[in-house]
Formats: C-alpha cells, structure tokens, sequence
C-alpha cells in the first residue's frame, strides 16, 4: 500500500489472519440478532427457497442478514435483483448495508454506492446489483472471483416468467456452494404466475413447504414472527379495515381481488416514444412517510384516446427542497406540473425552488369523474416504472361490512394513480363539466395567491 493510496483513503485488505470467524459465531448464535422463526434457514442449501407473507414479517431484512454472513464465510456471489434497477438502491442495497453496520462488519467491505457493488476484502466475494429492465446489462454483470452462487429477486411478484427463466442461467458453472435461486414478495393475487408456477402444493394451513425431491422451499411469515416491530407498527397491522390489504399485507394470504378500478392497460417499452413526441403533462401528490411523494409524466395521444406513462418520481422523505430538484430531473425546463391543491405551501415551496407548479382543482366528484375520463382511455405503461404497475394491479373499490362494492376507491395505495389524474384534469374536467378551467387563473385566485412566493408569467 502506497502512501498516496492511504492519503486518498483506501482501505487496507484485511488478512485472512483477521478474519472475525469468532466473533461472526458468536453473531449466530446470539438468538438476539435475528427473529427465531428464520434461524433454521440461515445454512439451507435449497435450491429453490420462497420466502413470502405479510408486510413487515422481517423476511427482506433476515435474507441481507444471511447474504452478508454468507459472503463473509463461505464461497458465495450474490446477484441481487429487482424488476427495475432504480428500485433496488432504496431497498435491498440499504438493507444488506443495514446488515453490515449490524454486525460490526463494515471493516472487512468495500460499499461502491454508485456502481452498488459490495466487495469482501477477505476474500473477494461480492454482492452484485441489478434490474431487470436492463438485461444487456445483466448479462454482463460477473463477479471479481469464481461464479454467481446465489440470484435473490426481491419484490419477485413484479417480474415476468421468461425474465425469472433468463436470470437462472446465470447460475452456472463450478462453486463450493450450491447454487440458490431465492425468491421474497409480499403476495398479491392468485392468478400470478408465481402462484401457478410453485404453490400447486402448497397448504394454506401451515408456514412451511419442502418438496419431496428436495428442490423447493416455500417459508411464510407476517408481522407476528417480527419481534422488532413497534407497538405503533402492529397497531397499524391489526386495524387494517379494507379486506385486500389486510388479507395480503397483515395476514400474508395470496389475494383475491374482483373489483379491480382499471383493465384497460398493459405495459410495454416505451424507449423510443420518449424522444419522439414533444408534448407531456405532469403530476404530483405530496407524500413523506409511510406515505412517498408520487409524480408521474404522461403522453396523451388525444384522436386515440391513449395514454402513455413515459416515467415516474416515488420517493419517501424528501423535504420540498429535495423534491423540487427530483421533479427538475423528470420533466424539461419549461413545463408545469399540477399537485394535489390540498398543500399550497408545498407547492409555493417548489416554485421558490425553480418548478412551475400548479395546484389541481379538484372539487365535487373529482375523483369518479377523473377514474371515469381514465377508464375511457387505453393506458400504456413504459415497463421501467414499477410502483405506477404495481399501483395499477391494485387499485380497487372498498367494500361495506356485508361485502357489497361500495362505489368509491381505496385510497391506501393510490399515489401515483392521484398524480396521474392531476396530471389529465384539464382533460377529464372538460368533459364532465363541459367547460375549460383555466389552471392560471385558478392558481393566482384569493386562495392561492397569498401563498405563493412568486407570480406565473
């Protein structure tokens, strides 16, 4: 090591001397550091592993618990997987780097947080991150030593059956360790093909499935194996009222969902049309946490009444400053973007920081009349934005105590869906109200006038 090396802060490679063999079984063994339920599978040689369930079940956390120590021990590469890159850095990628400061470890790897690339310095093991959404480059994408050993697709219910297909392939070739394909989601309905593929077996009675031939391992928990949970988290389980949510994401059953809101869309690559066409709309409901910031731009295609959803902004805890420099990123310099008027202070905060925005109108019956303008077209979704598809697949009507469809939606997972009738109001509201309203004259009016910190040219 070069004194210049040390001056710009590289670290020196641990020797093999130092390795923390003790200290890492003393880890292990310690029932303190991982929930009870998951502790038999921490060496399981399974090939085909599922771990499914309810929201908060600890079963992401434990998997980057298990992906660290493994890389740390043994003679394991992980490529770890979403169906859209972008998605992966705010949630794997934090949680296996939460692992690492868990245990004390962060002395022996090498974080590469712009390339997402985790490198043990014992051994060279490394954990690899990709999507789905670029397969060039997932078929380029190899370790520094040996093979990939283990493919974990987390969110396994976003992805495609032939892309799952494509992503086994790259679990070849000669390893000490048995290859692992390692599959977590929360389930969403029946028809998925995750559920026709693996659970033909599968008992609803029990948490457990092993196939007789030794390949397959079906493990499901929910918020009650997950003793690290808040008070305030369980409460929030346990009084769940809409039926869906509290079937999927409190109780961890795959769901049944009739009163789907939308059926006219699909998805497709939408690449190309973005540098073609020169006109967009754009949206924005307000979010922190739990609830994200959702923003959506839109290409609308009026004689054939299609939609198409050319990108999308989901992000938790951005503070306005933080958002308005996200929304500059999404849309071009001299477009608008219309928001949820229900945070004028938000939006006088955006145009201080450079973004035309605009509030919505909303009014009387606005959101039956913009679902009703939305059901009326076709709706095309390019395939890089995940949280607006996965908004789409779920998006239904709540039910009343005896189970009849009430006419209004369920609003628990509808950011994006909001954004997006924002984003077409001028539209919808022109025919249901058979009238224009100018957005102008609306956001210089009493109401929002005092608010905001400079006027529209």
């Amino acid at each position: 090591m070069t004194n210049k090396s040390k001056k710009l802060g590289k670290p020196d490679k641990p020797k093999k001397s130092s390795k923390p063999q003790k200290e890492l079984e003393i880890l292990i063994s310690c029932k303190k550091a991982f929930n009870k339920c998951y502790v038999p599978f921490l060496d399981d040689e399974t090939y085909c592993q599922i771990f499914f369930g309810g929201s908060s079940s600890g079963k992401s956390y434990f998997l980057a618990q298990r992906t660290v120590l493994d890389i740390l021990q043994s003679d394991h590469n992980y490529l770890v997987i979403r169906n859209v890159a972008k998605t992966i850095r705010n949630s794997c990628f934090n949680e296996i780097s939460k692992a690492i400061n868990f245990f004390k470890v962060g002395q022996y790897f090498s974080i590469n947080k712009s390339d997402m690339v985790i490198t043990c310095l014992l051994n060279d093991n490394q954990i690899l991150f990709g999507g789905l959404d670029d397969p060039e480059k997932l078929k380029s994408i190899t370790p520094k030593k040996g093979v990939i050993t283990d493919v974990w697709i987390e969110e396994a219910t976003e992805t495609e059956y032939a892309a799952i297909k494509q992503l086994e392939k790259r679990l070849r070739g000669q390893a000490e360790s048995k290859k692992r394909l390692i599959l977590s989601f929360n389930p969403i309905l029946q028809d998925h093909w995750i559920y026709n593929e693996f659970f033909g077996q599968w008992d609803e009675t029990q948490t457990l499935y092993k196939s007789e031939d030794g390949q397959l391992l079906i493990f499901k928990t929910t918020y009650k194996d997950n003793r690290f949970l808040t008070d305030e988290d369980i409460y929030r389980l346990e009084n769940e009222k809409d039926e869906y949510y509290r079937n999927v994401y409190t109780l961890g059953n795959w769901g049944i969902l009739g009163d789907v809101i939308f059926k006219n869309w699909r998805i497709e690559d939408l690449s190309n049309l973005k540098i073609m066409v020169d006109k967009f709309y754009n949206g924005l409901d307000f979010g922190w946490s739990p609830d994200p910031a959702a923003g959506v731009r839109v290409y609308y295609d009026k004689p054939r009444k299609t939609l198409y959803v050319l990108d999308e902004l989901y992000e938790w805890g951005l503070t306005n400053d933080k958002l308005a420099e996200k929304i500059k990123n999404m849309i071009g310099q001299n477009e608008s973007i219309v928001c949820d008027s229900a945070e004028p202070k938000s939006i006088a905060e955006l145009n201080a920081h450079g973004v035309k925005a605009i509030a919505a109108i909303k009014g009387k019956d606005s959101i039956q009349h913009g679902i009703q303008w939305l059901q009326q077209q076709e709706i095309v979704i390019d395939r890089h934005c995940q949280y607006t598809i996965n908004e789409f697949r779920t998006y239904h009507r709540k039910k009343d105590k005896q189970g009849n469809t009430l006419p209004e939606p369920e609003h628990k997972n509808s950011h994006v869906i909001d954004a997006f009738r924002y984003t077409m109001e001028c539209e919808s509201l022109q025919q249901f109200t058979g009238s224009f309203k100018d957005y102008e004259s609306f956001n210089k009016s009493s109401f929002m006038k005092p608010l905001f910190l400079q006027d529209y040219d």
